[in-house]
């Protein structure tokens, strides 16, 4: 590659003070790093769950344990053993559990529709599946050329404090829906029950784990092209991800630090935020099933947080709350806002509530995720997604030809490269050579500006990709799921912009002759094939999709005229107030 006008890494000058430009290089697998801090930091909380506190000298015996039980079922080095759980201690120790024994983990959206996990199923061929018990039936129905040999049924109840478990089973309305909301009664019957997976001893020594360059993570993204994927990280590569945070964010007193792990932890921001950098620093890691903030509200008080990662929509509702008083966030030292872009007003609003700072990063699963991030001091600056990681590069390109750099201050498309880098995508070739470039260069997809100075601004994404609530939805996927239903003979799904950071996924349609529009019908037929998250939440009727000259449905075009309709609306609204 010729010489770029990015190699005088302009950023540099705007790192907070002890940050290093480049971190070392990974010497620790993920078992090895969760080890050291079982070492070291054995007699502190590891996980708190409703109270209940796990030790770091606990978790580990915990994974030990889990790691002899799988190793009894079979798994060994490069299997791969799929993990479908919401947030709880279990899913900490299965994560590690596989890891320690060599094999790969690959994380899942518990609240994945059937045909959205089988999917991914038959992709990456797991035998093996270690799931929440009200998923297991789902699981269980796949067809058998799946693989799927072996599912481990996990009631996340268990992990509760007893007398909370007692709270559960009374007969009472209030503790039938709470314990409905956490488990149920799989109607399968093949199932390993979790305790029995870890009655065993510990794992023998002489078992030897994994080496950095193997393979850690399957993570599925939408990626840069749309259709979800496997992206491959390996040890190396989370590991160094987790340094590079750890450098970012001066301050951090290991041992001591209380992480919110309000992210879920099958998403690539909450996995690496929590699941491996929480834990390589000795924190306690605060576990909530889902965001809620009532729960958040009962958890600050006994464990007062300092570490708090979450997008905009939950830093507004957790601001809110401590501005009326009802929540005291006043020792949030740091919090890291991701996955969506970040309102200046949310900004403001936090650190009115709290006195700490709230600061926008940047990354992509295939980075692991975090790749750029704004400084922890006085020379962060709202509106942008901050300047590159330690031991990150970055470079804005012709979109049209890679090769061909764009001048600082100009618009092109963003490149990256670092340790963080994925390898490429599970078992596909062609998108992998797509992706990543000669000299390790990744094409994010997305058209940025970096400052003299070398702040990064995204201004538009290639891809069509709709990010809501920090996941990615393909459009593609939505509008094969819409033109599914009897009544609907076309559909064009975009991404219409919320006022509180992030985006709604919106679709055109073109209903079949005769058809009547029944948006609440409609939505009910996307659920049986989508997850809540891809259903979109406004669908309009129109009576034919603004193509190309080749028949291409143009999504801008439509985005265009549901925004215009969206702003006529609310000036309707207006005037009749």
């Amino acid at each position: 590659m010729p010489s770029n006008p990015y190699d005088s890494r302009p950023w540099l000058a705007a790192y907070a003070d002890g940050v290093p430009d480049k971190i070392d290089e990974p010497t620790q697998t993920l078992p090895e790093m969760l080890q050291a801090s079982v070492r070291a930091y054995g007699r502190r909380p590891a996980l708190e769950f409703f109270g209940a506190v796990t030790s770091y000298r606990e978790l580990g015996e915990q994974i030990e344990r889990a790691a002899e039980g799988l190793r009894r079922l079979g798994v060994g080095k490069g299997d791969r053993v799929a993990i479908v759980l919401p947030n709880c201690p279990q899913h900490v120790v299965a994560f590690y559990a596989a890891l320690r024994l060599g094999a790969i983990v690959i994380e899942h959206n518990p609240l994945y529709t059937a045909r959205e996990l089988r999917h991914q199923f038959e992709d990456h061929g797991a035998r093996i599946a270690i799931a929440w018990d009200k998923t297991v039936d789902t699981l269980a129905e796949f067809p058998s050329d799946l693989k799927l040999e072996r599912i481990v049924s996990v009631d996340i109840t268990a992990a509760l404090p007893f007398g909370r478990r007692l709270l559960l089973r009374a007969p009472l309305a209030k503790a039938r829906a709470s314990r409905s909301q956490l488990t149920s009664r799989p109607k399968t019957r093949d199932l390993l029950p979790w305790r029995d997976l870890v009655a065993h001893r510990r794992l023998s020594r002489r078992v030897s784990g994994p080496a950095l360059g193997d393979i850690a993570l399957l993570q599925y993204t939408s990626g840069t092209t749309g259709s979800p994927k496997g992206a491959i990280l390996t040890h190396a590569n989370l590991r160094a991800n987790a340094m590079q945070g750890r450098a970012w964010v001066p301050g951090l007193v290991e041992g001591e630090e209380v992480f919110y792990g309000v992210l879920p932890l099958f998403h690539a921001y909450g996995m690496t935020l929590c699941l491996t950098f929480a834990m390589s620093i000795g924190a306690k890691l605060v576990l909530f099933p889902k965001f809620d903030l009532d729960l958040v509200k009962d958890a600050a008080r006994k464990s007062p947080p300092t570490f708090l990662p979450a997008v905009p929509p939950i830093y507004d509702q957790l601001a809110r709350a401590a501005s009326r008083g009802s929540l005291d966030l006043s020792t949030v030292r740091f919090a890291i806002s991701g996955a969506m872009s970040l309102p200046v007003a949310t900004v403001d609003r936090w650190e009115d509530a709290t006195g700490g700072l709230l600061v926008e990063g940047y990354g992509m699963t295939e980075t692991s995720p975090v790749a750029l991030g704004n400084p922890i001091g006085p020379t962060r600056r709202p509106g942008t997604v901050g300047v590159p990681f330690p031991s990150t590069e970055i470079r804005v390109v012709d979109p049209d030809d890679p090769a061909v750099d764009r001048p600082l201050g100009e618009t092109g498309e963003l490149l990256i490269r670092g340790p963080q880098v994925f390898q490429g995508y599970w078992g596909r070739p062609g998108d992998t050579a797509a992706s990543l470039l000669e000299g390790g260069w990744l094409r994010t997809g997305d058209i940025a500006s970096v400052s003299p100075d070398g702040f990064v601004t995204i201004v538009d994404r290639l891809k069509e990709l709709i990010i809501t609530g920090g996941f990615n939805v393909s459009p593609s996927e939505v509008e094969a799921a819409l033109e599914a239903h009897a009544d609907v003979i076309g559909a064009a799904v975009v991404a219409l912009p919320r006022t509180s950071g992030g985006e709604d996924v919106a679709a055109a349609v073109v209903l079949g002759e005769g058809a009547a529009l029944d948006i609440d019908a409609l939505r009910d037929y996307c659920r049986t094939r989508l997850a809540a998250y891809k259903v979109p939440r406004r669908i309009v009727a129109v009576d034919e999709l603004p193509r190309s000259l080749i028949g291409k449905v143009q999504r801008r075009e439509v985005r265009e005229r549901l925004l215009s309709a969206s702003a006529k609306e609310s000036d309707q609204r207006r005037d009749e107030r």
